[in-house]
């Protein structure tokens, strides 16, 4: 079994077949046993489509959620799902409107449907099997004020400690199912170095640079007791929802506290485009063996980075970085939510296989 990290990666969610759409049409937002053989076929097929491209690390594309972040949240104890009548904007578009709110104090529950999901992979994959789920700072940053009624998480250290120890129980619990290696999609620290999100924070009576600090905190918290064996990467982008985006600035005023306060092992950072500014962040980046996998490779159009573009890019970043400190995955995932990005399957394929030529090219190879 390969051992990551690895120089070739993706982060985790792929483009949903035609059968999985059809499937979840006609299941009309139930768990039917119709719904789940389909996708029991569909994640054994992208199972072997990742294989085949020489990816060493395979998800199930995330093809049992409809958002990478509210189905797991919503079978967290004391959170619940609402629906009303305006999404969260991103640009140009609202995301479905689907609202979290924690109505008790929070868990991590034994039978969360997720850990049956990553154990699902790990028995159909000859390679490493990895979950991505949504990251500690996500049930605060994704939660109105108005929505924790819980009147002792007014006290946002109280909430923290309560979000820190569920995590800390749900990493226990997905090493107990034999993951080795998982992913927490924590966005909302690219979200925090918005000029605009921090603003409105601000007007929330929220310090952006204390959530910033606060939330690597959380993560630290969360596994800092995981054993040896247990990789954990974490996923940052600014927004991903139908190729569109919600978030824009660099790195620079989260840098800190993402590589050096969170006890993190492998970060995939997004960086197809100027929204994401300059690759300076990565000097804070601690000397050893923590890799950045900076994602040059967009999954928002279907247009072909050039290995050669991509081979000056990472020529760029050893500036900042030690070449041997980073590899190459795509900016983020090709279907953050059920809908997908406007990209083609071809496409996604193709994108998928220049990473790993890029590892290939680079470093001679995915696990090298």
């Amino acid at each position: 079994m390969p051992t990551p990290p690895f120089r070739a990666d993706h982060v985790g969610s792929l483009l949903r077949p035609k059968s999985v759409h059809d499937a979840r049409r006609k299941a009309a937002g139930k768990r039917t046993a119709e719904l789940a053989a389909v996708e029991d076929e569909a994640i054994r097929d992208v199972i072997k489509l990742q294989e085949e491209i020489g990816l060493k690390a395979v998800t199930d594309g995330e093809f049992r959620r409809s958002w990478w972040h509210y189905d797991f949240m919503g079978a967290l104890t004391g959170f619940e799902l609402e629906e009303r009548s305006e999404g969260v904007q991103f640009a140009g578009v609202q995301l479905r409107p689907i609202h979290p709110t924690i109505k008790a104090k929070v868990d991590f529950p034994a039978d969360h449907p997720m850990i049956e999901h990553f154990r699902f992979v790990a028995a159909n994959t000859k390679v490493v099997p990895k979950i991505s789920i949504p990251g500690p700072s996500c049930c605060h940053f994704r939660t109105a004020p108005a929505d924790i009624a819980p009147p002792e998480y007014k006290d946002l250290d109280v909430l923290f400690a309560d979000i820190a120890a569920m995590y800390k129980k749900a990493v226990e619990a997905f090493y107990a199912a034999g993951c080795r290696y998982l992913q927490l999609d924590d966005i909302f620290f690219a979200y925090l170095c918005d000029p605009a999100q921090r603003e409105k924070k601000a007007a929330e009576g929220q310090d952006p640079d204390m959530l910033i600090d606060r939330y690597a905190w959380m993560t630290h918290e969360a596994i800092k007791d995981r054993p040896d064996d247990m990789i954990i990467g974490m996923h940052m982008c600014r927004g991903n929802f139908r190729s569109t985006y919600a978030a824009s600035g660099g790195y620079d005023p989260a840098a800190d506290a993402i590589f050096n306060k969170t006890d993190v092992d492998i970060f995939f950072m997004e960086y197809d485009t100027e929204r994401a500014g300059g690759l300076e962040p990565l000097r804070l980046l601690a000397k050893g063996k923590q890799r950045v996998l900076p994602g040059f490779i967009t999954t928002k159009t279907g247009d072909m980075e050039s290995l050669e573009t991509l081979k000056r890019q990472f020529e760029e970043a050893s500036k900042f970085a030690p070449l041997d400190q980073l590899g190459i995955a795509p900016q983020c995932g090709f279907a953050s939510t059920e809908e997908g990005n406007t990209i083609s399957m071809d496409d996604e394929r193709r994108k998928l296989e220049l990473v790993v030529a890029t590892a290939e090219a680079i470093w001679g190879g995915v696990e090298a």
